[in-house]
């Protein structure tokens, strides 16, 4: 399967954005130090940080570049699987992170980002970026709604996150492989 979008890469440093795209990005705190950083670097590596935001994952065990993945969200039989594929991994000793880009069937088109990056005094920041459009007819009919709930989903990760990286830094546990 090939890519639904003409631009791979664009989520590793924005610039302008395509026709007709629109930009998302979402950033919030999940703490300070090395112990918070490669906690939250692994949660990302491995999905983890999906599960604890309430979705699926299926296909690769990690994240790698050109590894294929589908996340779903809601529940048995109504779970809408979004099909994707890694275009893109940074793998630093202060900033970890990769992007997926949109494969047929994903009801958007575009890439999404997931950054972890440690600044010099120790904070760690978890970051969302999204170049997308609507793909398909539900999605585009829902208009303002579809970017709410694409909004809402950021804000879902770095819920999971946080709560992933609070779990494993003080030792109460973390998000079980579903």
């Amino acid at each position: 399967m090939q890519l639904t979008y003409s631009f791979p890469g664009a989520t590793r440093e924005p610039g302008p954005l395509p026709t007709g795209f629109r930009f998302l990005s979402r950033r919030g705190l999940l703490g300070s130090g090395g112990a918070v950083f490669s906690a939250a670097a692994d949660g990302l590596r491995r999905w983890d940080m999906f599960r604890a935001a309430g979705l699926r994952v299926r296909g690769a065990p990690a994240v790698a570049e050109g590894a294929d993945v589908a996340v779903g969200l809601g529940a048995g039989p109504v779970r809408l699987w979004a099909p994707c594929r890694v275009v893109w991994v940074v793998d630093e000793p202060d900033r970890y992170g990769f992007g997926y880009g949109t494969l047929p069937g994903h009801p958007a088109c575009g890439e999404e980002a997931f950054l972890v990056e440690r600044e010099a005094d120790g904070r760690v920041w978890f970051e969302v970026r999204a170049i997308s459009r609507a793909a398909t007819w539900y999605a585009r009919l829902g208009g303002p709604a579809t970017r709410s709930a694409q909004r809402w989903t950021a804000g879902r990760y770095l819920r999971g996150l946080r709560r992933l990286v609070d779990a494993r830094t003080t030792g109460t546990g973390g998000v079980s492989p579903v």
